[in-house]
């Protein structure tokens, strides 16, 4: 009935705006005042203003996803992907959320819960609420996402809440408004055990489980390089899990497909989103073979993508996957109600910084932007501290309020598709659904996914991204604001706020030997008997023996038979990675040896005739967290020379103009060699091709400029500083 309704009321909506349309007479505005400019006239306009830099090079911009950004996009070579029988948004669900987008129903705030303590995190859930969030999503640890007792885990806690016992799930989800608010709990491999403890817990308020306890096998085999249990096993789980949800929590989803291994490990949109729905169709052919109708299996999948970097890319993917699903789906059999698509979402972690770490309250905003616009179901917005520490309640805060203010600030509930008719949009929605299509095609014709992980081909073109992106980095192709570009020279680093492991094992033993103490072991085994025997109900039989003692780590030994398939894992990264190691080696060594790398700069004549050139060498040595030696210029070659000898420097970047480098260098450079021998000597700029030889022979060792790589020179100098081999 819930769904009628909504039904009907997204159709009245739509009857609405039709009359509206037809009903109201605008006065026709002639516009023949303004002559419309041609492209080449335009053309012709950005040639003047480029002043001699190529049109071609300038003005198109290309991307990770073989997308190429054109300068402008036009009306008639956009006409025929635009909405022709509606308004943007109306009528076509694909497009977003709903037919209504988000009038009438925002899309979820799912601010992740990540206190190691059960109680402390339930405190946190309940907070979140009470301050904004409209879902309670919990994050665990790696210990219970593995199925291991916190008492043997090396470090419980390390990334979320750490669950052993059925006691801690009831401490969890203690006085948790169910019947209000959705629960999102990733799961791991297999969602059975987390789904036993919590149905174990909850008793009879099971039944009012909405959101998604949801496994992803794939994602975990290929993170971890090898399965828990096979493939086979697992997948007899989902279908199991998902078959107990229909039948005990309507409401609940079971597998939730999530794109973060891939995004972590540097893929580009395309390959993200190609490689996550392939893991989609993997996981509705399994529980299509072990007896789901291709309508239950669909309505147990809850998709998850990471926001990224590029605006428009993001906007485009989203709205291009949902088709892309539903075509799936429908050659599946599945009817219109199961073709649509549930997104979840958060900010992309691979752009995320250490060094800086502020900027990323900038990064996270645009990103949960561009998936609003691309049209979220929900949206997880991460803490800026997020690559540093667990939030706290500032970080928290700050990424929470940044959704409500988006809500109920910036009026983003109110245009139904905000995207739907823009001709950059549109165009680049049509590329993405082509790009997805032709790489999931790919995959398909391997075999699936997980043959294609087998054969190493997903880790082998996501490595090639992420190998493009740190060239692109190292070059400053690619900005990081903070990092490989605009350092912020006073910057202390954030304090970890590494919690006490040794004090959070005893705590969670105590709890657990307490537990343990209290119930009968022998009813306990017992249940665990039964759940090994059991082919056909083992989450009864698992929330059975759940509610009898069983632990997880009891839990994941009966269900995990070993016997996981091995692939090529993916390793996470963060695109600022290399430069965040670099800095720190210099910090760190200026701190244990009070010294630096110093660079003198050789600043040659006035101040307007060398400025630029030396603002430009000291951000970009400064991106090394080198000691940059400036000063207001020499009139002499002599003069500057002299003073480069007694800087000490291990390092002289000549700065001046192009044209008076060819009087300047010649001088100059072999006299600070004389002054400095064991100095590298830089001249800043780009050197005409006739005129390298001249300056190679002079004594330049290396040139900085917009094309140099920044990387490569500043680990250069650390190397002859002594800071690294």
């Amino acid at each position: 009935m819930k769904n009628e309704t909504t039904g009907q009321g997204e159709l009245d909506l739509q009857a609405i705006i039709k009359k509206a349309e037809q009903e109201t007479n605008f006065p026709d505005v002639p516009l023949d005042e303004f002559t419309p400019p041609t492209y080449e006239e335009w053309k012709e306009a950005c040639v003047a203003l480029l002043k001699g830099a190529p049109f071609d090079k300038k003005m198109y911009t290309k991307t990770y996803e073989g997308i190429t950004f054109d300068p402008m996009y036009f009306r008639n070579t956009t006409e025929d992907i635009l909405p022709q029988d509606s308004f943007p948004g109306m009528g076509d669900f694909l497009r977003g959320a709903k037919e209504s987008g988000y009038v009438g129903k925002p899309w979820g705030i799912a601010q992740a819960c990540d206190e190691t303590l059960p109680q402390d995190n339930n405190e946190l859930l309940r907070h979140e609420v009470d301050k904004g969030s409209t879902i309670y999503n919990v994050r665990f640890d790696s210990a219970t996402l593995s199925g291991e007792d916190a008492r043997q885990a090396e470090k419980p806690g390390d990334k979320g809440v750490s669950v052993t016992t059925v006691e801690d799930m009831a401490a969890l989800l203690k006085d948790l408004d169910l019947a209000k608010y959705p629960l999102y709990m990733y799961a791991g491999a297999s969602a059975l055990p987390i789904l036993a403890l919590t149905a174990a817990a909850l008793g009879d308020k099971t039944k009012e489980l909405r959101g998604v306890i949801g496994a992803n096998p794939l994602a975990e085999l290929v993170k971890n390089g090898k399965g828990a249990a096979s493939l086979d096993n697992l997948y007899c789980e989902m279908a199991q899990s998902a078959q107990w949800a229909k039948e005990n929590a309507s409401a609940l989803k079971t597998v939730f497909v999530q794109s973060d291994v891939f995004s972590e490990g540097g893929a580009s949109d395309v390959q993200e989103v190609a490689y996550t729905l392939s893991m989609g169709v993997a996981y509705l052919r399994a529980m299509l073979d072990r007896g789901l109708s291709i309508d239950e299996a669909v309505g147990q999948i809850m998709f998850s993508f990471s926001m990224g970097a590029n605006f428009f890319l993001q906007i485009a993917k989203l709205r291009a996957v949902r088709p892309i699903w539903a075509q799936i789906v429908a050659a599946f059999g599945g009817s219109k109600e199961a073709q649509r698509m549930h997104i979840h979402a958060r900010p992309a972690l691979f752009f995320k910084t250490v060094y800086d770490p502020y900027v990323n309250m900038l990064r996270n905003t645009t990103e949960i932007f561009s998936g609003v616009v691309g049209g979220v179901d929900s949206f997880e917005s991460s803490p800026f501290d997020e690559p540093i520490r667990k939030g706290d309640e500032f970080s928290r805060r700050i990424a929470r309020n940044v959704q409500i203010i988006l809500q109920e600030e910036f009026g983003l509930l109110q245009p139904i598709d905000p995207a739907g008719g823009s001709w950059a949009v549109e165009t680049l929605t049509k590329q993405m659904k082509e790009k997805i299509w032709a790489e999931f095609q790919t995959i398909e014709g391997k075999g699936g996914i997980l043959k294609a992980l087998e054969e190493g081909y997903p880790q082998g073109e996501i490595a090639k991204v992420l190998e493009a992106r740190f060239k692109a980095a190292e070059t400053r192709k690619d900005r990081i604001v903070g990092n490989n570009m605009y350092p912020n020279m006073t910057e202390e680093l954030l304090d970890p706020r590494p919690e006490d492991t040794a004090e959070v094992k005893r705590r969670r033993a105590e709890a657990i030997d307490a537990y343990l103490a209290k119930i009968d072991h022998g009813n306990k085994d017992g249940k665990l008997a039964a759940l090994k025997d059991t082919k056909d109900g083992k989450v009864a039989a698992a929330i059975a023996a759940a509610e009898a003692g069983a632990t997880i780590a009891d839990l994941a030994k009966v269900l995990y038979d070993g016997q996981g398939e091995t692939v090529t894992a993916i390793a996470p990264h963060r695109w600022s990675e290399r430069f965040e190691a670099l800095r720190k080696i210099t910090e760190d060594y200026q701190a244990k040896n009070n010294d630096n790398v110093k660079i003198f700069l050789a600043n040659m004549g006035p101040i307007p005739q060398h400025k630029a050139r030396a603002d430009f060498t000291t951000g970009f040595l400064q991106v090394g967290a080198f000691k940059v030696l400036g000063n207001n210029g020499f009139a002499t070659v002599d003069e500057a020379a002299a003073a480069a000898k007694e800087s000490g420097a291990d390092a002289v970047v000549i700065c001046s103009t192009d044209a008076t480098y060819p009087e300047i260098v010649p001088a100059l450079a072999p006299k600070l060699h004389e002054a400095l021998p064991n100095a590298t000597v830089f001249l800043a700029g780009a050197a005409p091709k006739d005129m390298v030889e001249t300056y190679d022979k002079a004594g330049i060792d290396e040139y900085i400029s917009v094309r140099a790589n920044c990387y490569q020179i500043l680990q250069l100098l650390q190397k002859k500083k002594g800071m690294i081999a």
